[in-house]
C-alpha cells in the first residue's frame, strides 16, 4: 500500500530503527527536545526480549555518562568509573634521552583532567535495560505521540518525492510515511554489507573476561603489542584479588597466534604481553573471535534518512570511540531538529547535522584507521617510533591534556 501525502496540519513524524545504545539515546532524546514530533522506535528483538542478560561490556567516555544522565538512564551503581587511563608500547622499542625504562609510556588520569572519571564500564545489558524502561515510561505517558514497535523488523527505507510531501516509506509489514528516519542499527564487520569506505585490516579481536590478581581499581590498559593492541577494561565489582576486566585482544587473522592456544597458554601469553601495573591475569573465560575492519559512509545524510552509530561507521576498537562517536551524532540530531517547525525546515536541519558533525566524525575515524593500519606494517622502527611518540605525549601535558579532552567529549 502506498502512503498517502502528507496533510499540511499534520504533526511531524520521525523514525527510530534500531534500540541498541544510539537508537534509545536518540529515542529519549527526542521525547524530552522535540514535542512536535511523533516518535516510533523500531527494533526487531520483542518487548518481551530479556536486554538486562546480555553480557557483553562496553566502555563510554565522559561526554557519553554525561549525556545519559541528562536522560535520566545511567545506571551509576552498576558502572565501574575509570579514573586512569595506561597506555604504553611492549618491548622492543624506544627511550628519549630524557625519558627512562618506563618512558614509552601514557598516564591520562582524571584528577590531572579536574573531573570526576574519564569513562566508565558497564555490561552492554546494563545499560540498555535503564535506557529501554526509560524509554517504555515515556511511551506510555504520551502514547498518542510515542510509539513503541519492537518485534518489527524494518525491511526497506525508500525515500519519497517531494512533489508528494517529501520524506521517506519505512516499509515494516505496511508502509508508512514519516518525515525523517534514523538508522542505529549496525552489527558487526563481518555480517555488514560494505559501506562507501570499507577495509578489512586483517585483524581478529578475541573478546573475554580475565580474573586479575592485583589490578589496580579503576585502571584502563591498552598495550600495544607486535602483533596489535590488548586491551584491560576494569569491570564493576570485586576487590584486590577478585577483580575483573574486559579483555580484548586483537591479533593478525592471517597467522593467528591465539586460535590454537590453551586456556592457561593463554593466560600465560597475555601476562607476558602485560606491563607490571596491570597485575596479572590468573583465568580468562572463553574468548570469542571478531573479525576487524573499517566500515563508513562518506555521509551521515542522505536525503531525510540519516545513519548514526555503527550503521554510519563500524570503527577498530583501538581507540574505544564507536559507541561514543553515536551518541554525540544522536546528540546533534536532536539538537538540530529542535527548531525546526514544519516539514519544509527538515532538509537545512539535516544539512546542519552533516556539517556540525564533520570535524568530530572524521578525525575521530582517521586516528582509528591510522592506528589499526599501523600494526600491519612490517617496516624497521615502526614499533620504536610508536613508543617514542608515546613517550613524546607523556612529556608534552598541554597535548596529553588536549589529548584527553578529545577522547572524553569528542572534537569541539
Amino acid at each position: 500500500m502506498t502512503p498517502q501525502p502528507r496533510p499540511p496540519d499534520a504533526p511531524l513524524r520521525l523514525a527510530v530503527i534500531g534500540a541498541g545504545p544510539a537508537g534509545l539515546a536518540l529515542a529519549l532524546r527526542a521525547a524530552q527536545a522535540l514535542p512536535r514530533w511523533h516518535v516510533s522506535l523500531f527494533d526487531a528483538r520483542r518487548v518481551e526480549h530479556d536486554v538486562a542478560r546480555d553480557p557483553r561490556t562496553i566502555a563510554l567516555s565522559l561526554g557519553s555518562v554525561q549525556l545519559l544522565r541528562r536522560l535520566g538512564a545511567w545506571p551509576a551503581a552498576a558502572a565501574q568509573p575509570i579514573v586512569e587511563v595506561h597506555v604504553s608500547q611492549a618491548p622492543p622499542t624506544l627511550t628519549l634521552p630524557w625519558g627512562d625504562a618506563r618512558a614509552a609510556e601514557v598516564r591520562i588520569r582524571a584528577a590531572d583532567e579536574a573531573v570526576p572519571m574519564l569513562g566508565a564500564v558497564l555490561p552492554y545489558g546494563t545499560l540498555v535495560a535503564p535506557m529501554q524502561a526509560a524509554w517504555f515510561a515515556h511511551a506510555q505517558r504520551e502514547p498518542q505521540r510515542l510509539a513503541t514497535r519492537f518485534g518489527t523488523p524494518v525491511a526497506a527505507i525508500k525515500p519519497l518525492d517531494a512533489a508528494a510531501g517529501g520524506g521517506v516509506e519505512v516499509d515494516a509489514g505496511i508502509a508508512e510515511r514519516f518525515d525523517a528516519a534514523v538508522v542505529a542499527e549496525g552489527g558487526v564487520f563481518a555480517q555488514q554489507a560494505r559501506k562507501a569506505l570499507s577495509h578489512d585490516y586483517r585483524q581478529t579481536a578475541w573478546v573475554g573476561t580475565a580474573t586479575m590478581d592485583g589490578a589496580p581499581e579503576g585502571v584502563a590498559f591498552e598495550r600495544f603489542t607486535r602483533a596489535g593492541p590488548l586491551a584491560l577494561l576494569p569491570l564493576p565489582g570485586g576487590a584486590d584479588s577478585a577483580r575483573c576486566a574486559a579483555m580484548v585482544w586483537c591479533v593478525g587473522s592471517d597467522d593467528d597466534p591465539v586460535r590454537e592456544l590453551t586456556d592457561a597458554q593463554r593466560v600465560a601469553v597475555v601476562n607476558s604481553l602485560l606491563p607490571t601495573a596491570a597485575g596479572r591475569v590468573v583465568a580468562l573465560s572463553p574468548l570469542k573471535a571478531f573479525a576487524l575492519g573499517l566500515n563508513a559512509e562518506r555521509t551521515l545524510v542522505d536525503g531525510r534518512t540519516v545513519r548514526i552509530g555503527n550503521a554510519a561507521q563500524t570503527l577498530h576498537p583501538v581507540a574505544g570511540q564507536g559507541l561514543n562517536l553515536g551518541l554525540r551524532d544522536a546528540y546533534t540530531l536532536v539538537q538540530a531538529l529542535r527548531d525546526v517547525a514544519d516539514a519544509g525546515a527538515i532538509d537545512r536541519a539535516l544539512a546542519h547535522v552533516e556539517w556540525a558533525r564533520a570535524p568530530d566524525r572524521w578525525s575521530t575515524i582517521a586516528v582509528t584507521d591510522f592506528l589499526a593500519r599501523s600494526f600491519t606494517w612490517t617496516w624497521p622502527g615502526v614499533a620504536a617510533a610508536r613508543g617514542a611518540a608515546l613517550a613524546a605525549l607523556q612529556a608534552a601535558r598541554p597535548l596529553k591534556s588536549l589529548f584527553a579532552r578529545q577522547m572524553m567529549f569528542g572534537r569541539r
